[in-house]
């Protein structure tokens, strides 16, 4: 409030978890500021909670479920085995996955859940390997996601046959693990610095500003937000915020992995999002090449639809 009341902030981009980045995106409703969300998951944020003065780059919990959920299980993986964080963000990650897999005709063998900062998961993931599912769902994130990587390495996870995707994973969760340890993780994403020659060449000028690092799918969608942004204040000739919100959902966003992107009226981005997944070591061809594209999945699929939706902003 003290930014908007008395440093006259126009906009605040980025976010932290979810809980708090739609305190934020309240307060700047009340106060008549856009609000640009990039890291914080929950779909409510274009869904119930949604608002004129907000919107949702980079990915939502609905379209890592539905991309890594059914994008796997219509390549094959049709039986799942789930490592669950044991509360809302595990819970909710699991059960949107489990909806999409089965309703692309795949099942569900199991779950076990495991509480928040948890350093040992062999019983775990001896449950999961005992399930004999082609795919063991990660429902965890952070430090919990890392742990049960590097003993899912250890325990042979892969190389016993099965399939790890992680359900929310950024590219510097590899690069910490290390492919021999991330090696065979799928994930969903919606930017990969190795995408095509305008992510390469936006990569360098990342890098060099970054002591040589890759930008994770937040920090990309981040810097596409408040470019878009920018471009739509200059096209309104104008800061006040309806006059932006307007111009941003009219003008379709264009920068270096975005081609014409479509800002729905409840606000979500309809980036394309990919499925990828983790190269073994003898794969890569130097620093940060991790990924492997699975598919390609796009935008009008990957998010929520508008008849699911429950924001009022929506026209019926």
């Amino acid at each position: 409030r003290r930014w908007y009341d008395t440093d006259r902030v126009d906009v605040i981009a980025d976010g932290a978890a979810s809980s708090t980045a739609l305190a934020i995106q309240e307060v700047a409703r009340e106060k008549h500021r856009i609000y640009l969300n990039s890291g914080a998951a929950t779909s409510d944020f274009t869904g119930k909670y949604c608002s004129p003065y907000g919107f949702h780059f980079t990915y939502d919990t609905y379209a890592l479920a539905n991309g890594t959920g059914r994008a796997l299980t219509q390549q094959g993986g049709d039986t799942w085995f789930f490592i669950t964080v044991d509360y809302a963000f595990g819970h909710a990650l699991a059960r949107d996955t489990a909806r999409f897999v089965q309703e692309g005709g795949g099942r569900v063998l199991g779950e076990v859940r495991h509480p928040l900062n948890t350093t040992e998961f062999s019983s775990y993931l001896l449950q999961a390997r005992a399930s004999r599912a082609k795919v063991v769902g990660m429902a965890n994130a952070g430090t919990d996601f890392d742990n049960a990587l590097k003993q899912a390495a250890e325990f042979g996870i892969v190389r016993g046959g099965q399939r790890i995707a992680g359900l929310l994973v950024f590219i510097t969760n590899v690069h910490a693990l290390g492919l021999p340890v991330a090696q065979g993780l799928v994930g969903t994403t919606s930017f990969y610095w190795d995408l095509n020659d305008r992510t390469r060449e936006w990569h360098k000028r990342f890098a060099a500003a970054h002591h040589g690092r890759a930008a994770s799918m937040v920090q990309a969608g981040t810097y596409s937000a408040v470019r878009h942004y920018l471009r739509a204040v200059e096209a309104a000739g104008t800061d006040d915020a309806d006059a932006v919100a307007a111009m941003m959902r009219k003008m379709p966003v264009q920068d270096m992995y975005n081609d014409n992107v479509r800002i729905r009226e409840d606000g979500r981005v309809l980036h394309d999002m990919l499925l990828v997944q983790a190269k073994a070591p003898e794969e890569s061809r130097g620093p940060w090449d991790y990924y492997k594209i699975l598919t390609r999945i796009p935008g009008e699929q990957a998010f929520r639809p508008l008849s699911q939706s429950e924001c009022p902003l929506v026209r019926r």
